[in-house]
């Protein structure tokens, strides 16, 4: 899905010709903590908030939407950046709609919901291409594409979900406080059965009272809980995503939005070319099992022992003989293995939010492999990770958008980069 709104354009076109209003000012507004002030906000930031200035402060706003004129409060005071909440809307914005669900503003699991869904989608790409342009320094063309969820609510298949005495639901934002949801609008229908399921065991004091969190993921045939409510429940379960099937436990990682599954993997595999792969963070083998359908070998990395434990058993089930897995940190897994020895044509890292450590991309750049793929959750910390592989060679061939997170602020991109002829020794890659 990509998305062209002129409405959404408009708005930011006006933000722009105001810039040069705010450069005139000749000193910024002391402001403090309690003041409530009246502004407009101009966009929105990674992380959600809304971007405005108040007489050369910069103010960020929760929940706000571009366009809004707001009597906020304000909450914090770092320096000339300062942190608000809404008051009233003085004049909505056209962008904004109504949110539909009566937890919104207090729960902290989404921060989008103001937003009609093609505002969220040009809002995301925005933030990508802000990140990309700041950090590294590059400009992304207004081609870049985002590839919507075919479901803007029901998509979540994992989640975790707090428990304080008789509440259960998510944490309030900004708080460890639990909000008590009885229905949440993002999750699939067997997991909102789920949530309903664990409620009643909760409010029926049959879990044990230490237990303060409960993990859920959905699979082929329902959805797995930890802690199990009940000594018959499963820990684990499977997900068939084309060909291949997947086994893991609500305790690990998978991706929460299964619909788009399928088109992630064929987006991150597809350009991929060679005998030899890497995948870096490698989880329980999402994007393993489909490098080992193509490459004559793959070695996965991975720290979590769940994990590495589940992804050799999903390589095995499918009869991936080529595929190995090492259950060690990648960047200390690159700082101990002898990169003249080994040839490496493609390496894919999938690595958490926080990115991947200086190891890691030190270590990729000395093996030059002539293709690279990096599925990101984080535009900030893509763009800090590009700067080592732009720097010694590697151009981006492509970059694409995927909504993984419907009513949040988060985006999950896939950047493929190559380089030029690279001299590498023609012997085998070693048997690590």
């Amino acid at each position: 899905m990509l998305t062209t709104l002129t409405g959404y354009q408009g708005i930011k076109d006006n933000m722009e010709s105001n810039k040069g209003n705010r450069g005139r000012e000749s000193s910024t507004t002391i402001l403090r903590e309690g003041d409530r002030i009246e502004l407009i906000i101009e966009r929105i930031l990674p992380g959600g908030f809304g971007l405005a200035h108040f007489e050369g402060a910069t103010v960020f706003v929760y929940l706000a939407a571009p366009g809004d004129r707001l009597a906020v409060l304000v909450e914090k005071v770092r320096g000339t950046v300062t942190w608000a909440r809404i008051e009233e809307i003085l004049e909505s914005s056209p962008l904004r709609i109504e949110p539909p669900c009566p937890y919104f503003g207090r729960c902290g699991g989404c921060d989008l919901q103001q937003l009609s869904y093609p505002t969220q989608l040009e809002t995301k790409l925005d933030i990508v291409r802000d990140c990309l342009r700041r950090i590294t320094k590059i400009e992304i063309p207004s081609s870049l594409r985002i590839i919507g969820s075919p479901l803007e609510w029901g998509y979540r298949s994992r989640a975790m979900w707090q428990r304080d005495n008789d509440l259960l639901g998510y944490y309030e934002r900004g708080s460890h406080n639990v909000c008590d949801v009885a229905n949440c609008a993002v999750l699939t229908l067997p997991m909102q059965r789920s949530l309903e399921k664990v409620r009643t065991v909760v409010q029926e004091k049959r879990l044990a009272p230490d237990v303060r969190e409960i993990l859920a993921v959905e699979g082929n045939d329902g959805v797995g809980i930890v802690p199990p409510l009940n000594e018959d429940e499963s820990l684990e379960t499977k997900k068939t995503i084309g060909q291949f099937t997947y086994t893991f436990s609500a305790s690990g990682f998978f991706q929460i939005n299964q619909l788009l599954l399928p088109a992630l993997i064929d987006e991150v595999i597809a350009p991929l070319e060679g005998r030899n792969a890497l995948d870096l963070y490698c989880g329980v083998g999402l994007f393993s099992l489909p490098l080992a359908a193509k490459f004559e070998k793959v070695i996965g990395i991975e720290s979590n022992h769940e994990a590495i434990g589940y992804a050799r058993r999903n390589a095995e089930i499918a009869g991936y003989k080529n595929a190995a897995f090492e259950c060690e940190m990648v960047g200390r897994w690159f700082e101990r293995i002898n990169h003249v020895d080994r040839r490496v044509d493609a390496v894919l890292l999938d690595p958490p939010r926080v990115g991947a450590e200086k190891a890691t991309m030190r270590g990729i750049v000395a093996l030059k492999p002539k293709k690279i793929c990096y599925v990101s959750c984080d535009p900030a910390t893509l763009a800090r990770d590009l700067r080592p592989l732009l720097e010694n060679g590697y151009n981006i061939e492509s970059m694409s958008a995927f909504d993984m997170f419907p009513q949040t602020h988060h985006i999950e991109t896939v950047t493929h980069l190559s380089i030029g002829d690279v001299e590498k020794d023609n012997g085998e890659s070693s048997s690590d």
